[in-house]
C-alpha cells in the first residue's frame, strides 16, 4: 500500500504537427536488460520451391492488439451534465454508445482502418542515463546502464495513419470482436499475422462485462493485416475439434507463437500445454500455410536446463537472422528467466536453454529487439492484474544481460493497466516504433474494457520508456506515430491499475488537511472493478489531483463519472493551473447513479493542468469518482 503521493514520472505526448512544443517524458529507472519482449525481426531468407522466405515476426505472449477499437467504451447510463456550455453526452460510433469508459468515455474514431491521425512534431532527445550494473554471475552488463531524469519523446515525425484505440474492446474487418490473447504478431511474406488464444472466458466479458474464471480454450485465431491496425479475421487455425483428445475442459494453452522453417516448408506452432490429457509441456503443431488449420504434432515435456523442466510465462522471439526463440521464465517461482533456442532443422524442438537472469519471480516473459539491443521483458507476479514492466538488455541475445530496471512510465498507470505481452518492431522507410503490446486480461481480472493495449515505445539512448496513450495514429509504412486527436490525457482515469484497495493510486496524489484518509477506491466502477471514493466517518477534506503536463496547448474538456451524497459544503470537479483562472463543477447535488460532470472550456497555455475533486463535508457524506477524461477539444 502506497502511503505517500505517488511519484509521476510524466510520459512524452507527442505533439499534433500544428503544435510546436515538444513534448518530454521522464523515463523510469531502468538497467537496460536485453532479449526483447516477444519482438519482431524481420529476415528473409528465401523459402525453396517458392515456399515463403523465413520472414521474423515479433512474437510474444498475452493478449496483443487487434483492429481498430471501434467506438467508446460501454460505459453504463446515467445523466450527463456540464459546465461551460457544452454538454457531455453519449459517445458515438464503433462499438459501445455510453459516454464513459474505461481509459476515457468518448467516441472511438473510425472501425476497420481508422481515421487519420494529425502529424506529429518529431521528439527529441533527452537525458541519457547514467549507472550501470553488472549482469547476473558478475558479467558487465552489456548497455546496463540506470536511466535517470527524462527524456524527450521521439517516433512523432510528419504522418498520417490508422488510429489505435486502446481501452475498448478490438473489431475485426467483419466487425467481430477480436479475440487473441497469450500469442504474438508475426511478419510472413510482408504480411504481418496475429496469432493468439481465444478462451470462452473472453467471449463472456465482451458480451457482459463480467470478469471470470472460465479459461477453457475455444481456439489459436489468426488475423492478418498490412498497416498493424486493420485486423482480417484469417482462421480458427487450431481448435479443440482439431486437437481431438488432446484436449479437454481443464487444459491450459497459451503463451504461442508461430515460427516458418524453411527446410521443411512447414509452418510450426509452439504452445504452452498444461494439465492436459497429453501432459504438460510444449506444444508443437505444423501446417503448410500460415493460415491453414494446423496439425497436432507432439508435447515436449522437458526443456533442459530450465529449473523445474517446465516452463512458466513465455513467447516466441525470432531474430533479424531467422533464428527464433523461446523466451521464458522457470514454472514454479518463475525466478529465472531463460533463453532457448528452438531446433533449428525442423522447429519441432526446443533445444537447452541458457539462464540469463535470476532474481524476483517475474511473468509475461517477451522479447525485442532495437538498434543491435536486445530487450528481455518481464511483469511482477500479479495474475491476471497490470504491473509495471522490467527489462534487461544485451547486445548478445545469450547475454550477459545488465541490471534489471523499470521501463520508463509505466509506473504512472501500470503499463496502461495491463502487463507485458509481445512487442512488435516496426521498420519503415521514415524510423523504427517498438510496440508494447500489452495484455489486459480483463476478462478474468475484470479491470476494464478491452484485452488488448497497444502503446509506442520511446528511447534514449538504450534506455526505453511506455507511452500511454489512449488512442493513436500508426503508419507502419513509414514506421511513425503521432498522439491522436481524442487521446485522453488523464492517466489510471478509472482506478484500475491498483488491484488492491490503497490510499494513494497510480498517476494521482491525495491530501487532506485533517487526519486520516479521507479517500481510497471502492468496489464498483461505472467501468471496471474500481472507483474512487472521497468520504469518512467524521467532518472531513480531502482532495484527489493529477498534474498533467507536457500538453499540446489548446481547449480541452474534463469529464468524470460521480456519484454524490450530496449536502456537502463544497464538493468540486476543477481544473487549474493551465494558464487560465480556475474552472470548477459542482458535485453537491445528490447524484445516486454514476451522472456524466464536464467542464468545457480549458484553454491550456502553459503546457500544464492540475485536474482532480476537493471536498470538504460532514461524516458520511461522499462523492465517488470513476472514468475521467482529459481530451483537447479544439486549437
Amino acid at each position: 500500500m502506497r502511503t505517500r503521493p505517488y511519484a509521476r514520472h510524466r510520459f512524452a505526448r507527442h505533439r499534433l504537427a500544428s503544435w510546436p512544443r515538444l513534448v518530454g517524458f521522464l523515463a523510469i529507472g531502468a538497467a537496460l536488460l536485453s532479449v526483447s519482449c516477444g519482438s519482431s525481426g524481420s529476415s528473409s531468407a528465401a523459402g525453396t520451391g517458392g515456399q515463403p522466405g523465413d520472414v521474423t515476426g515479433s512474437g510474444g505472449t498475452g493478449e496483443t492488439g487487434g483492429a481498430p477499437g471501434s467506438g467508446g467504451a460501454n460505459g453504463s447510463g446515467g445523466a450527463t451534465t456540464s459546465t461551460g456550455g457544452s454538454t457531455g453526452g453519449a459517445a458515438t460510433g464503433g462499438n459501445g454508445s455510453a459516454s464513459g469508459g474505461s481509459g476515457g468515455g468518448r467516441a472511438g474514431a473510425s472501425g476497420s482502418g481508422g481515421a487519420a491521425g494529425h502529424a506529429g512534431a518529431s521528439g527529441t532527445g533527452g537525458t541519457s542515463g547514467t549507472g550501470g550494473a553488472s549482469a547476473t554471475g558478475g558479467a558487465p552488463g552489456t548497455g546496463g546502464t540506470t536511466a535517470t531524469g527524462g527524456a524527450s519523446g521521439t517516433g512523432g515525425a510528419s504522418s498520417t495513419g490508422a488510429l489505435i484505440h486502446n481501452d475498448s474492446f478490438w473489431k475485426d474487418t467483419s466487425g467481430t470482436t477480436v479475440y487473441s490473447q497469450g500469442g504474438g504478431v508475426f511478419t510472413f511474406n510482408g504480411t504481418y499475422y496475429w496469432y493468439g488464444v481465444k478462451y470462452n472466458g473472453a467471449v463472456s466479458y465482451a458480451a457482459n462485462t463480467k470478469k471470470n474464471s472460465d479459461t477453457s480454450f475455444a481456439a489459436i485465431t489468426c488475423y492478418s493485416s498490412t498497416d498493424l491496425v486493420t485486423w482480417k479475421h484469417e482462421n480458427d487455425v487450431l481448435t479443440t475439434a482439431s486437437l481431438g483428445a488432446n484436449v479437454d475442459s481443464g487444459t491450459w494453452i497459451g503463451r504461442m507463437g508461430v515460427v516458418y522453417n524453411a527446410t521443411t516448408k512447414k509452418y510450426v506452432l509452439i504452445s504452452q500445454y498444461q494439465s492436459g490429457p497429453a501432459g504438460t509441456g510444449e506444444l508443437f503443431a505444423t501446417s503448410d500455410t500460415p493460415t491453414g488449420t494446423f496439425t497436432f504434432d507432439h508435447i515436449q515435456a522437458v526443456v533442459t536446463n530450465v529449473a523445474n523442466m517446465t516452463t512458466g510465462d513465455q513467447t516466441i522471439f525470432t531474430d533479424d537472422d531467422g533464428k527464433s526463440y523461446l523466451i521464458c521464465s522457470s514454472s514454479s517461482g518463475r525466478s529465472n528467466l531463460y533463453v532457448a533456442p528452438v531446433h533449428a532443422s525442423d522447429s519441432l524442438s526446443i533445444d537447452a536453454a541458457t539462464r540469463i537472469f535470476g532474481g524476483a519471480g517475474r511473468e509475461g516473459n517477451t522479447m525485442f529487439k532495437y538498434n543491435g539491443t536486445y530487450y528481455f521483458c518481464s511483469s511482477d507476479l500479479h495474475g491476471w492484474n497490470a504491473s509495471h514492466s522490467y527489462y534487461i538488455a544485451a547486445t548478445n541475445i545469450m547475454g550477459p544481460y545488465g541490471a534489471e530496471g523499470i521501463i520508463g512510465n509505466t509506473d504512472d498507470d501500470f503499463s496502461h493497466v495491463s502487463q507485458t505481452g509481445f512487442f512488435v518492431t516496426v521498420k519503415g522507410t521514415a524510423e523504427t516504433t517498438v510496440i508494447f503490446a500489452g495484455d489486459r486480461w480483463s476478462d478474468f481480472a475484470g479491470n476494464g474494457l478491452g484485452y488488448n493495449e497497444w502503446c509506442p515505445l520511446s528511447f534514449t539512448g538504450t534506455t526505453p520508456a511506455m507511452q500511454s496513450v489512449s488512442e493513436w495514429s500508426l503508419n507502419a509504412a513509414a514506421g511513425t506515430w503521432t498522439v491522436g486527436p481524442d487521446n485522453n490525457y488523464a492517466l489510471n482515469p478509472s482506478f484500475e491499475a491498483d488491484r488492491v484497495a490503497m490510499t494513494q493510486p497510480a498517476g494521482w496524489t491525495t491530501t487532506t488537511t485533517g487526519s486520516g484518509t479521507p479517500y481510497t477506491n471502492v468496489s464498483g466502477g461505472h467501468t471496471g472493478n474500481w472507483s474512487w471514493q472521497l468520504t469518512d466517518t467524521a467532518a472531513y477534506q480531502a482532495t484527489l489531483n493529477q498534474a498533467v503536463a507536457n500538453l499540446p496547448n489548446g481547449t480541452y474538456t474534463l469529464s468524470v463519472w460521480a456519484k454524490s451524497t450530496g449536502g456537502q459544503t463544497t464538493a468540486n470537479l476543477y481544473a487549474k493551473g493551465y494558464g487560465g483562472s480556475e474552472k470548477d463543477a459542482s458535485l453537491t447535488k445528490a447524484m445516486s447513479g454514476f451522472t456524466q460532470v464536464s467542464l468545457t472550456g480549458i484553454a491550456v497555455t502553459n503546457g500544464t493542468c492540475q485536474i482532480g475533486v476537493s471536498t470538504t463535508a460532514a461524516a458520511n457524506q461522499s462523492v465517488t469518482l470513476d472514468d475521467f477524461t482529459f481530451v483537447r477539444t479544439g486549437s
